[in-house]
């Protein structure tokens, strides 16, 4: 399939098979899945590695901060490095370290593992930019949809895996069983995923200075990269403050919350709609629609007796808006310079990273001090701040 990829690119034609495109959603998925396993096993993994409590929230932030660290420090570097290596040594990283958590018995080699699985999941946001990179012009959003559609699946279906395995066989399982996935990915990465050596040859030090240079000169990537943080700080909000909701008001078990989230999983299907969308140009109006349906679906937390269906109406119409947007933002900014592809990614991600972080540490807060109509007023004041900038910075061009 290399070999194949390779000699479609010399004689100028697609490089990107359907079974390529497939191979890179499944592996996106399968790849981001790690930094979300912990999040519904925090307490059993906490009790038995002996971790206070007060400090559990670290095996989660870590995970999350190495994520970040790896966006800024080696994301960059797709733009310089052959991409099929890099993303072979972010990934063995991964595998090495969620081996480790399996069998990890004390804090400190968890918590560093951790990190280290975060640092090793940015194979993904290279993974992308390659992709884009290979992808021709006119097929570019459907692709890059179809393979955002697999990473979001691996975010909403990690939750209730990860419920799921630890309840039959224990929390050492999950990352156990995640370390042979991510180990065969590796194998599949170099059998068969085409290799891409950047024209770039800029210095390491060059290259990081270059992302404020290029935060300042594209304000398309500006305003895409605030909508989509805004519209993902919103996602993380409603999807911390709503199994708090299903179990206090509604009692909710932990594997009803998990059937819960399946249903997020459906939004996975909106990527490539978004793709499709953004290829045939209607960016503005699909910008729009996702901003102001992401908006309006609280409303139904609101209407007096929905009470679960409120939840469940937001939950589907939230996912599939916050998965157009990214997508049309996604056609946006890999049109800006090719050369910089990667780059711009982490920039990109990095913001809705930023966006994430913000949503999930005002969920707690929020609901635990007002409840869930304050957290679902709170979320929507996201949207509706993204689509206030986007309409005046499209009446301003």
């Amino acid at each position: 399939m290399r070999e194949a990829a390779a000699a479609a690119a010399t004689a100028g034609g697609p490089t990107l098979t359907r079974g390529l495109v497939a191979l890179f959603a499944f592996c996106c998925g399968a790849i981001v899945a790690n930094l979300y396993y912990a999040q519904p096993i925090v307490a059993l993994i906490a009790a038995d590695i002996g971790l206070a409590p007060h400090a559990a929230g670290l095996i989660v932030s870590l995970t999350q901060i190495g994520y970040a660290l790896g966006l800024f420090f080696l994301v960059p570097l797709g733009d310089r490095l052959e991409n099929r290596r890099l993303m072979i040594a972010t990934t063995a990283v991964c595998v090495a370290a969620l081996a480790a958590i399996s069998v990890a018995a004390r804090p400190p080699v968890f918590l560093a593992c951790a990190l280290l699985v975060g640092i090793g999941s940015v194979s993904v946001q290279m993974m992308i930019p390659l992709a884009a990179n290979l992808a021709p012009e006119a097929s570019r959003g459907r692709i890059v949809g179809s393979i955002m559609g697999g990473l979001l699946a691996g975010i909403m279906l990690a939750r209730p895996l990860s419920s799921a395995v630890a309840d039959a066989f224990g929390w050492r399982a999950v990352f156990g069983s995640a370390a042979v996935v991510a180990l065969a990915i590796v194998g599949v990465m170099a059998w068969t995923m085409p290799t891409h050596e950047p024209a770039h040859r800029a210095s390491y030090g060059a290259l990081l200075r270059s992302l404020g240079s290029l935060l300042r000169s594209q304000p398309v990537l500006r305003e895409r990269a605030f909508a989509q943080g805004c519209m993902f700080a919103s996602f993380t909000l409603f999807w911390t403050a709503a199994p708090l909701e299903l179990m206090r008001s509604h009692g909710f078990t932990q594997l009803q919350i998990a059937g819960f989230a399946l249903v997020g999983a459906i939004g996975a299907i909106a990527a490539p709609i978004g793709g499709r969308l953004a290829d045939a140009g209607h960016v503005r109006g699909a910008t729009l629609g996702a901003l102001g349906a992401g908006l309006a679906c609280y409303a139904a937390g609101f209407v007096p007796g929905w009470g679960f269906a409120g939840l469940l109406v937001i939950a589907v119409v939230l996912d599939f808006c916050v998965q157009i947007n990214m997508v049309v933002g996604q056609r946006e900014i890999y049109a800006l310079d090719p050369a910089s592809r990667s780059r711009i990614n982490a920039l990109y991600m990095t913001s809705i990273f930023v966006g994430g972080s913000i949503g999930a540490v005002l969920a707690s807060v929020v609901y635990e001090n007002g409840g869930w109509h304050a957290a679902a007023t709170v979320a929507a004041l996201f949207p509706a701040v993204a689509l206030v900038r986007f309409l005046v910075a499209a009446r301003r061009r």
